[in-house]
C-alpha cells in the first residue's frame, strides 16, 4: 500500500512539473505568434495536452486521497480550489479566441494576447505558489 501511494505521489509531482511546463509552452508560444489562425491551430495541439495533464494530477490527487483516508486539510482544499481555477481560466482562454477573437479586426488578436498572458500568468503563479506550499511542508 505504501508502495502505491509513493508511485501515485511521484506521478502527482511529475503531473504538477510538465503541467507547469507546457504553460510556460504556452506563454511563448502565445509570445512569439504573430497570426491568429496559426496560433489557433498549434493551440488545438496544446489544449488536450494540458488538459490531459490536469486530469492527470486531479485523479492523481483523489486517488492519493482515498488510499490514505485524508481528510480535506487546508493544503487539500487549496489544491482543489486551485485546480477549479485552472480549469476556469483555460475554459475563459478558449473561450475568448474562439469566440471573440474576429480575424477580420485589426488589433483583436493582440487584444486576445493581453487577456491570455493574464490568465496564463495566474496559472503560473498559482501552481508556483501552491508547489511551494507543499514542498515547505
Amino acid at each position: 500500500m505504501e508502495a502505491m501511494y509513493t508511485m501515485g505521489l511521484d506521478i502527482h509531482y511529475f503531473g504538477v512539473i510538465v503541467l507547469m511546463g507546457v504553460v510556460v509552452f504556452n506563454i511563448a508560444m502565445l509570445a512569439f505568434s504573430q497570426q491568429v489562425v496559426r496560433y489557433a491551430k498549434r493551440m488545438r495541439i496544446v489544449m488536450p495536452v494540458s488538459a490531459s495533464l490536469l486530469a492527470l494530477i486531479l485523479f492523481t490527487g483523489a486517488v492519493m486521497m482515498a488510499a490514505k483516508h485524508l481528510a480535506f486539510t487546508l493544503p487539500n482544499v487549496a489544491m482543489i480550489v486551485i485546480s477549479i481555477v485552472i480549469i476556469v481560466l483555460e475554459a475563459k482562454r478558449y473561450k475568448t479566441l474562439k469566440r471573440r477573437t474576429d480575424i477580420t479586426q485589426e488589433g483583436s488578436f493582440a487584444a486576445y494576447k493581453a487577456k491570455a498572458f493574464r490568465f496564463l500568468g495566474i496559472e503560473l503563479a498559482l501552481l508556483v505558489s501552491m508547489s511551494g506550499w507543499m514542498m515547505s511542508l
